[in-house]
């Protein structure tokens, strides 16, 4: 149940000015009342896109925290740390 959490927070940084304000100013405060596991929130903190990916977050919404520059992303660091995400032929995450 935690991913749906994960990307619809990456829904609401792109959609609520006042959550993403805080998600900039603030990360781990802003995701302190999400009901997140302890790994999806270190995940996120640590802008590990990557991790959050192979458990299964979308990784079109979590653009939105590149695009925003929340939990230290920006376009590039994103695209690298999902590059180096290994998939199969049909782009699941695998490993």
């Amino acid at each position: 149940m935690s991913i749906f959490a994960i990307n619809h927070l990456c829904r609401e940084v792109l959609r609520d000015h006042a959550f993403r304000a805080a998600m900039k100013a603030d990360p781990a405060k802003a995701l302190a009342p999400l009901h997140l596991t302890d790994e999806e929130r270190r995940a996120l903190l640590a802008g590990d896109v990557g991790a959050l990916f192979r458990m299964g977050a979308n990784a079109f919404l979590m653009n939105y925290l590149s695009r925003f520059e929340v939990c230290g992303l920006n376009a590039q660091i994103y695209n690298e740390r999902m590059r180096a995400v290994k998939v199969d032929e049909i782009g699941q995450p695998v490993g």
